[in-house]
């Protein structure tokens, strides 16, 4: 039983609530106007449409998104709340956005009915490290001139961890960023009060607190995360990280042969060791064919 906290307010940064803050419209419309820079009235539509991206072929990779919507054009966005951080999150961004991209014709379809696809990547980890921008807005440019090839597909990363000081009178995403990353009701309420859409978001963060079951989900979710941490922080004392640099296959096979042992994938494995993960998932299905006891 979760305890009682009449102050106990659910944080965006976790993908639960922040999956179900999107499932109000007036909220989303609120952030995507201010990703795409456009205001709230001009943007009809956001529907949310089904967050499973399916397989093509049976051994694919099956993504799973925190939010995806669909714009009265035709524009698709998809938007990820990632927290604990991921080795291979550029991997995993364009793995995403070329799905949405393909995924969007039939057998016989023409290329002319391929509309844009964003994918916004909100994180609360430093991304990119030779910079202090904490909003970087990425699409396909001429490289010797930056001048734009095509806006089809574009990358909006969102690093939180980076948000400035906070100044007078912010508007835009740096508003909403600054909201995602609250912390207290008393933060939330402050925000509120500057901009109607935000306001609407702190009503459903109010809402989303208050409801038992839905409490009960998001502090499971935290408790993944908390355990997912504490396993980093168990591999670096079990000296993982030294073993791997020996450079040494068999050493790489005993590690992966161990976190087999607890459960984790090979994709896990990898992302939070920083190895391959075609060579750790090569490692594992020599394990698991075998039968081999790595412990």
């Amino acid at each position: 039983m979760a305890q009682t906290n009449d102050n106990f307010i659910m944080l965006p940064t976790v993908d639960f609530c922040f999956k179900e803050l999107m499932q109000n419209e007036n909220v989303r419309k609120g952030f995507i106007a201010a990703l795409l820079g456009r205001e709230p009235d001009d943007i009809r539509e956001t529907t949310l449409i089904p967050t499973g991206l399916l397989p093509e072929y049976e051994d694919d990779k099956m993504g799973v998104l925190d939010a995806a919507v669909l714009l009265e054009d035709g524009t698709q966005i998809d938007l990820e709340m990632q927290v604990i951080y991921f080795a291979y999150w550029t991997n995993r961004v364009l793995f995403y956005l070329g799905r949405m991209y393909t995924g969007q014709l039939k057998k016989g379809d023409s290329y002319n009915k391929l509309k844009k696809c964003i994918h916004v990547s909100i994180l609360n980890f430093i991304h990119f490290t030779e910079d202090k921008k904490c909003y970087h807005k990425i699409s396909f440019c001429y490289t010797k001139t930056g001048i734009p090839y095509t806006d089809l597909m574009e990358l909006h990363i969102l690093e939180l961890k980076k948000l400035p000081e906070k100044a007078l009178n912010e508007e835009g995403i740096i508003r909403w960023m600054r909201f995602f990353s609250g912390k207290t009701r008393e933060e939330f309420k402050k925000m509120a009060e500057t901009d109607k859409y935000i306001q609407e978001a702190f009503g459903e963060l109010e809402k989303l607190s208050a409801d038992e079951r839905k409490r009960l989900e998001y502090e499971a979710r935290e408790k993944a995360m908390r355990d997912y941490n504490c396993l980093m922080d168990s591999a670096q004392e079990m000296g993982l990280q030294q073993g791997l640099k020996q450079g040494s296959e068999s050493k790489l096979k005993e590690i992966t042969g161990r976190m087999l042992t607890r459960g984790m994938s090979a994709y896990e494995i990898a992302d939070m060791i920083g190895e391959d993960p075609d060579t750790i998932q090569r490692l594992a299905d020599m394990i698991q064919n075998t039968g081999e006891n790595p412990v």
